[in-house]
């Protein structure tokens, strides 16, 4: 007597790879409200910023047209963080983890999905909106009263910002895996090192420029973004800068998920 061994369905012999689980943290993503609604913000607030700034006629005499558009950029770049650091750290809240680690074992996949997504998607809606934001402030600017300033290359890095925001927001979640104790982290590394950086003498410019926010000032061109606030480190090498501590600080994240139970 022989018997046949029939083959196990597909869905219990493949493993759950990349696509699949960019595929996944869509569908959590846009089935979050919390999420939904804080991006939402995100995209809609360099937009509403740029039509106030113009309407009431609050913008510095020695600012330009992109910089003084862009005003509310990096309250809605503290947002993107916001965005990421729910995107990790509500799943543990919720305890959903556990499900997504069941249906994903590579934790490494998930983490890479998760910041792909949330890297995406900021860099899209930070694109549109910040030249949306900036199209509106040109537009409704009395014309020829204010330095225009460079929008490109300039609105490309401003979204890079934007997206490193996010996946710095995302590995915090990771390493903290509390809701409000990552979004008041996440904030914490976006504001501190501005603020304590001239405390650092020589190393300001260093320890200044960590801050996506400062690398964002100096991409809009604010007159703000002064070398003894923001540091001297120039706009890209301040964003390269930033992208490699995320790059950091997400690594750091990976190791500890995988040596962590969930």
């Amino acid at each position: 007597m022989t018997t046949t061994t029939l083959p196990l369905p597909a869905t219990h012999t493949r493993r759950t790879g990349f696509r699949e689980a960019l595929a996944h943290e869509w569908i959590k993503f846009r089935s979050v409200r919390s999420t939904v609604w804080t991006t939402a913000a995100t995209a809609v607030l360099p937009v509403v910023g740029a039509v106030f700034i113009a309407a009431s006629g609050s913008l510095q005499p020695d600012d330009t047209v992109l910089g003084g558009s862009l005003t509310l950029t990096v309250v809605a770049q503290m947002l993107a963080a916001v965005v990421g650091a729910l995107v990790a750290s509500g799943e543990y809240s919720s305890g959903t983890i556990r499900t997504t680690f069941a249906a994903g074992p590579r934790r490494g996949t998930v983490l890479a999905a998760k910041a792909t997504l949330v890297a995406g998607v900021m860099y899209i809606l930070a694109l549109a909106s910040c030249t949306a934001a900036y199209l509106v402030g040109d537009a409704m600017l009395p014309e020829g009263r204010y330095a225009q300033g460079e929008p490109l290359p300039a609105l490309f890095g401003i979204a890079a910002s934007f997206a490193v925001a996010a996946v710095l927001g995302l590995a915090v979640g990771f390493l903290v895996r509390h809701s409000a104790g990552a979004v008041t982290t996440v904030i914490g590394l976006l504001l501190l090192p501005s603020l304590f950086g001239p405390l650092f003498g020589d190393a300001e410019r260093w320890v200044a420029g960590l801050s996506p926010t400062a690398a964002l000032e100096k991409l809009t061109q604010t007159s703000d973004a002064a070398a003894e606030a923001v540091g001297s480190l120039g706009p890209w090498p301040s964003l390269l800068l930033v992208a490699a501590c995320t790059t950091a600080l997400t690594l750091g994240a990976l190791v500890l998920l995988r040596r962590r139970d969930a």
